[in-house]
């Protein structure tokens, strides 16, 4: 990390600080709006699907706001709301100020992820191993944010919540006070020639079809995963187990993975592949009744995506620049979050619907991303630096 910039490195502190204050409040947020407040199975789902449907559908807007203005503020402005957001639910107790404070949070995150990641492409000098190192420090992030949140939810939810804000404040502070603004470069024109420029361009948007295979995957560990988990087992820690081992093997794998692929040329389509085929086992016993092989599958299955996420995701993130024309690395960032979202929730309901067949729909999604992937890196080499 030495060798890393100032400002690499205030943002791979700010990056922590951001999955801190997340993973603190977000995992038990439902629980506190239908059993500390009351609300309906339905409204909860409104206020969490309008938090995520405002990060990744504004995600395109905010990332072409920070080529147009600069990537500083943006980031400076995500953490200040995210603050607000996370604040307001402190104090919240019905659905309109609850959905002011969904779309607060929500915002917050489309203005500041396109934002830090286009500010990172700028000033590191090997792509690769920065996005690997911020890797790091989200799932560390990650990692202590439910433990954290769970000893100040010993005494309430509001507690969690204003500690979350307080948080994002200090991010925010951190940000305006140390955090240099770049050159914004010129070109581009208004906003919203930078959006159609993103979305006329086809080879990028083949790129960002076959990567966000990887979030499709990735997003199984909130919903096949927990689902088997619980079936084999039958005990809610072995949900918990889940993201601990995931998280770890994250922290453990990412760096020597990372040095392992790089130059290679091949990373995108291996890791794609590892998380499609780490499914395979649970094609088998996800049909049967649960016996000793389920959580060997789901094990198998956990290990396989923090693999596959660890190899692929840093050239992807890397990889995304690349495409971009001169001071628009913002908008692509953004437009490749609104692609993979939108991917992640449509893959989450067919695989959803697929019910017992949903670990072969996982097969056969990480192994089409990965063969359509291979036929495109042609473009891709020498590239991510």
């Amino acid at each position: 990390m030495r060798d890393l910039s100032w400002p690499l490195r205030l943002l791979l502190v700010n990056q922590l600080g951001v999955n801190l204050g997340f993973f603190m409040l977000v995992p038990y947020l439902a629980t506190h709006l239908s059993g500390g407040l009351g609300l309906s199975a339905a409204v909860v789902g409104v206020v969490l699907g309008v938090r995520n449907l405002s990060q990744q559908g504004l995600a395109i807007v905010g990332g072409a706001a920070a080529d147009r203005f600069g990537a500083r503020g943006l980031i400076i402005a995500g953490c200040g709301l995210r603050s607000a957001g996370f604040g307001l639910f402190a104090v919240a107790e019905s659905a309109p100020p609850l959905l002011a404070a969904a779309v607060l949070s929500g915002l917050a995150g489309a203005l500041f992820t396109p934002a830090v990641r286009a500010y990172v492409a700028a000033e590191a000098a090997d792509r690769v191993r920065a996005f690997a190192l911020f890797t790091v420090f989200a799932q560390a992030g990650a990692l202590a944010g439910p433990v954290l949140g769970s000893v100040l939810l010993l005494l309430d939810f509001r507690v969690v919540a204003v500690v979350a804000a307080l948080v994002f404040a200090a991010l925010t502070a951190a940000q305006a006070l140390a955090l240099p603004a770049r050159a914004v470069t010129a070109g581009g024109g208004p906003i919203a020639d930078r959006l159609r420029a993103g979305l006329r361009d086809r080879s990028f948007l083949a790129f960002a079809g076959a990567a966000s295979g990887m979030y499709v995957l990735q997003s199984q560990l909130y919903l096949v995963l927990p689902m088997e988990a619980d079936r084999q087992s039958g005990h809610p820690a072995a949900v918990a187990a889940i993201f601990l081992v995931s998280t770890v093997a994250t922290l453990l794998l990412q760096v020597p993975l990372t040095r392992l692929f790089e130059g290679r040329g091949a990373a995108v389509p291996i890791g794609l592949a590892v998380m499609g085929l780490g499914f395979a086992p649970l094609v088998v016993t996800r049909p049967a009744e649960p016996g000793p092989a389920g959580p060997v599958a789901v094990l198998v299955a956990t290990l396989a995506l923090a693999a596959g996420v660890a190899i692929a995701q840093p050239f992807v993130l890397a990889l995304i620049p690349a495409f971009a024309p001169d001071g628009l690395a913002g908008t692509y960032f953004g437009l490749f979050s609104l692609v993979s979202g939108v991917a992640a929730a449509a893959g989450n309901a067919l695989i959803g619907w697929s019910g017992a067949a949903g670990p072969l729909v996982c097969v056969a999604v990480g192994l089409l991303c990965a063969l359509l992937s291979t036929r495109l890196s042609t473009r891709w080499k020498g590239t991510t630096r």
